[in-house]
């Protein structure tokens, strides 16, 4: 079962904060928001997941996954309300999901 960890600002720090995290928690493996518009073909962000994925993979070499995400932040919005956690949930339901199909 996945839990919401907390949100990191998508700044010039994400990479380090995100390798920092990795370290103190002994991440083994990464799961990443597939993001897809609503026909399945990738969207905008899609592009910045990419990059985002080349270089967390330069940077700490653990195996990443993409998991599908559509409306997961619709559906962290029904079960908890609009707050400002709303994205660490959505992610916890990502990873669940991933889980969940291992």
């Amino acid at each position: 079962m996945a839990f919401p960890h907390g949100v990191l600002p998508n700044d010039q720090n994400l990479q380090k904060e995100i390798e920092k995290l990795i370290a103190e928690k002994e991440v083994l493996e990464i799961v990443i928001g597939h993001s897809l518009n609503r026909e399945g073909e990738p969207n905008p962000i899609h592009t910045q997941v990419e990059e985002l994925m080349m270089d967390l993979t330069l940077l700490v070499g653990l195996p990443i996954h993409l998991q599908p995400e559509q409306y997961t932040t619709q559906e962290a919005v029904r079960l908890q309300g609009k707050n400002d956690q709303v994205d660490a949930s959505a992610a916890a339901i990502i990873l669940n999901s991933h889980l969940t199909q291992q």
